[in-house]
């Protein structure tokens, strides 16, 4: 009998170990990671990566912001097609809004800057007479508070349509000039200031536009202070570079360091 309960006792542990052994080693169920999101780059020169070569079509460039952020947070770039020389307008006319559809989670979009002919001021400031530069930027301030306003709230418009599920994320541009470190060819420091003045207001323009859409503005200036495109360690290149007032790689990378962490808590896909 004591046998018999031994044997009976020995093989209920067994089981019982083996129902333990099985429980443990048993997989538990687990969420499904995230998908990826469907991430599509627009915008001018600035998106295209345009300053750092070589180029595919259209100066973009391997070192472009959205190039650098695919991968990053899950995010993966689908369609690139930013266009060096885009404008509010041919940002459309160009078939850039095709890449979007209902699928698109991300969009970033840097446009406004060919818009307003900024490039004459700077030019102004930099050749020209001290009443030259002045008109220039007044000009081109005008351009930015009457005109600049109407442009972007309709190509926002035609991207939210084009995107409906998407988190659309705008960029600002940078400030061109370091003042404190001098004159820099023919524009004074206060003639600097002016020019970034205007930039601060096409900003200003951008980021209001992008709060009625109801998109996320990225500001980019203040990563590019202190490195200006005359500064000893620019972020901007110069005058004479094949893509003048540019940014270089590490002013890509600031673009770059700058919409990754607005996107932090920003849940995508």
């Amino acid at each position: 009998m004591m046998h018999y309960l031994r044997t009976w006792s020995s093989a209920f542990l067994l089981v019982l170990l083996l129902l333990i052994g099985g429980t443990i080693a048993s997989p538990t169920a687990t969420a499904a990671p995230p998908p990826d999101a469907v991430y599509d780059a627009l915008g001018d020169s600035y998106a295209s990566g345009y300053g750092v070569p070589p180029y595919g079509p259209c100066g973009r460039s391997s070192s472009a912001y959205a190039v650098q952020l695919d991968g990053r947070q899950k995010i993966a770039l689908d369609d690139f097609v930013a266009c060096a020389g885009a404008t509010t307008v041919s940002l459309v006319s160009g078939g850039q809004l095709t890449a979007l559809d209902a699928d698109t989670d991300l969009v970033t979009l840097t446009i406004g800057g060919n818009d307003i002919g900024w490039s004459q001021a700077v030019t102004a400031c930099l050749g020209g007479t001290d009443a030259q530069c002045a008109g220039a930027t007044a000009l081109v301030s005008a351009r930015i508070t009457n005109q600049l306003p109407v442009l972007l709230d309709t190509v926002y418009a035609q991207v939210s349509a084009a995107a409906p599920n998407a988190h659309v994320v705008v960029t600002g541009y940078p400030r061109l000039f370091s003042p404190k470190f001098g004159a820099f060819l023919g524009a004074s420091p206060d003639e600097q200031d002016a020019l970034n003045a205007g930039a601060n207001l096409l900003n200003t323009m951008i980021k209001a536009a992008a709060d009625r859409a109801g998109f996320q503005f990225v500001d980019v200036a203040s990563r590019f202070d202190g490195h200006g495109v005359n500064a000893p360690a620019a972020w901007i290149l110069g005058p004479f570079d094949p893509a003048p007032f540019h940014p270089n790689i590490n002013g890509y990378k600031a673009y770059t360091a700058a919409i990754n962490s607005a996107l932090g808590p920003v849940k995508l896909g």
